[in-house]
């Protein structure tokens, strides 16, 4: 069996099962048509994997970063200095994007976001494959990666507020707990495509590691254009009232008094600072662990040689576990989801700390992802939308995924400091300061989602049409 094929084949198969135990479940009964539901399908499914496809153009950079390092391109401090420069321009972008998503759609921006990234890929591609044959330096390598990198991260941010924003009209409060693990699906499949995609691209040369999203992503502009509506009344079907934070709300409100409204609720705080020890999280495990397992001898693993297939398995099974105990245990409260996703964190940290230099330390990591990707899809991805709305959703995504990605750029600068180099990296002690640093922040991010236990959107009105 091809190598592609046998990393494939799990995935495919749990998606097959996850499919039917959703199909199984008790439905939320809005009084939707067969035909709305069929049509929120076709709308969701495209822009869903257009959204996956972006991570593919995302994190193929960090997924190469051991083999850079190794052919003495692009050390892994150097990565981390422009991956905490990424990451902070899509973190701080959402001043722009977030407002822009309200004002032009998600359909709009998703295409942009889809379309920059396929052409900046290309971009990354052309760099790449002239810094490979030595036709420039490593120096001017780095630095027009940064530069590309910066950018690709600002139209990715896009992405986040796009999808949400799409979404939020199309789904009740009450159905969007499902939702939110379909969105950790997503992302998970995302991280599936970047990490297992782009080594076997790379095998090809590094520059197809980046020709190929390119080309994926130029494919999603074309499906999503043909596919994605904004709302249901453009494709042919009655809005309804989606029982929101914005349900009734006529007309537009001016982006200061959005503002001023959204972070006059404390609990919008208390999610973005959760949201914030999330992306430190989030990326201590998945840019980290492989050039961890990979200094210290450890790249013979079946973790770290599946990475990107145990990241989407452990993705979806975070986002269905998180998306039917928000619907059907806690009455689609998210503050209890991601209270028993953080403990899991803070207990993934800790066994990740005590077994650094023994073989179950890469499930640890493992499991610890599945915990994040179910927290950032409930906050991120379903939050969002019940506290901000469906008139205000891509602002209130766009802050909150904002400081997803500014915990991302914290833990990158950091770690670029605070993690061994040459032959210090070899041994596994001289790399606990790496759980260390996650261990105070699991336990901040979980103290934080209890206080959001009983936090609901300030309307709920069900309506079907």
């Amino acid at each position: 069996m091809p190598s592609w094929l046998s990393h494939l084949a799990p995935i495919v198969l749990l998606l097959v099962a996850v499919g039917i135990v959703v199909a199984r479940m008790p439905k939320v009964e809005l009084g939707h048509s067969e035909a709305f539901k069929q049509r929120r399908v076709r709308n969701w499914l495209p822009l869903g994997l257009t959204y996956a496809f972006l991570y593919f153009g995302r994190y193929n950079l960090s997924a190469i970063v051991s083999e850079l390092d190794k052919a003495q391109l692009l050390t892994k401090q150097q990565f981390n200095e422009i991956d905490g420069v990424g990451a902070w321009v899509y973190g701080i972008a959402f001043l722009v994007n977030g407002p822009l998503t309200d004002r032009v759609g998600g359909r709009a921006t998703i295409l942009l976001a889809a379309g920059a990234s396929s052409l900046l890929n290309v971009g990354m591609a052309l760099t790449m494959s002239s810094g490979a044959s030595g036709a420039t330096s490593p120096e001017t390598l780095r630095h027009s990666l940064l530069l590309l990198n910066a950018a690709n991260m600002y139209f990715q941010s896009f992405g986040a507020v796009s999808i949400v924003k799409v979404n939020a009209p199309w789904f009740h409060v009450r159905e969007r707990g499902v939702l939110g693990g379909l969105f950790g699906i997503l992302i998970s499949l995302g991280l599936y495509f970047a990490y297992d995609w782009s080594l076997l691209l790379a095998k090809l040369g590094f520059a197809a590691v980046f020709w190929g999203p390119a080309v994926v992503l130029a494919i999603c502009v074309v499906m999503s254009a043909v596919f994605v509506r904004d709302t249901p009344a453009q494709a042919g079907f009655e809005d309804f009232d989606t029982g929101d934070a914005t349900a009734g709300q006529v007309g537009t409100v001016p982006v200061r008094d959005v503002v001023r409204r959204m972070f006059s609720q404390r609990v919008i705080w208390i999610i973005v600072a959760i949201e914030f020890c999330s992306g430190f999280l989030r990326q201590a495990v998945m840019k980290q662990y492989r050039p961890f397992a990979k200094a210290i001898g450890a790249d013979g693993s079946f973790v770290y040689q599946n990475w990107g297939m145990l990241l989407c398995v452990a993705g979806i099974l975070g986002g269905v576990f998180a998306g039917f105990i928000s619907d059907h245990i806690f009455h689609s409260r998210r503050g209890p989801v991601a209270s028993v996703l953080y403990a899991g964190l803070l207990a993934g940290c800790a066994a990740a700390y005590m077994l650094l230099d023994g073989p179950l330390l890469g499930w640890s990591v493992v499991f610890m992802s599945l915990c994040v990707i179910g927290v950032h899809g409930m906050l991120s991805g379903t939050a969002s939308m019940d506290f901000g709305g469906s008139k205000n959703a891509g602002l209130v995504t766009g802050v909150i995924d904002g400081f997803v990605y500014l915990g991302t750029g914290a833990q990158a600068f950091y770690y670029a400091s605070a993690l061994p180099t040459g032959a210090a990296a070899k041994s596994a002690d001289a790399w606990k300061v790496w759980p260390a640093a996650m261990l105070p922040v699991a336990v901040v991010g979980l103290a934080l989602c209890l206080t959001i236990w009983n936090a609901r959107p300030s309307k709920h009105v069900s309506s079907g049409h």
